[in-house]
């Protein structure tokens, strides 16, 4: 399974935010133990900066977070036809939807995100945490 890691959950891992660092991190272990492809988007690289950067307050550190995540995850770039057609997708908030059309391009199977309500109208379905590690699990007939 393929799956694009929004940015609440890279951050809630990074933040180590309650109560959703314990999803985050099943999340970034099953990547690691190949259960399946992870992706972040390039878009997300500067809001995961800024994030990041806001919290910690050190340029250093952030770069150093990256720096880690770019080990974990390939990028997949945000095109000029993302954004494009973004603009006509019923997904309401423009940065999902952008998101989304990534995604879509890119043909991910999933998003994996804390923020379903802007997702409904996704054409990439988008799905909890500890949903997606429930199906990864059954996928790769772990019970």
């Amino acid at each position: 399974m393929r799956a694009l890691i929004d940015t609440c959950i890279v951050i809630d891992l990074l933040q180590k935010r309650e109560p959703y660092f314990d999803d985050a991190h099943k999340v970034f272990l099953a990547l690691a133990n190949r259960q399946f492809e992870g992706y972040i988007s390039a878009k997300a690289v500067a809001d995961i900066h800024y994030l990041m950067h806001h919290f910690l307050h050190d340029e250093k550190k952030t770069r150093k977070a990256l720096e880690t995540i770019f080990k974990l995850l390939p990028v997949l770039d945000t095109t000029e036809m993302d954004c494009k057609k973004a603009l006509l997708s019923p997904v309401s908030d423009y940065e999902d939807a952008i998101m989304s059309e990534t995604a879509l391009r890119a043909e991910v199977d999933r998003i994996i995100t804390r923020n379903l309500k802007d997702y409904t109208q996704s054409q990439v379905q988008a799905i909890a945490p500890n949903d997606f590690l429930k199906a990864i699990t059954a996928l790769n007939g772990e019970e």
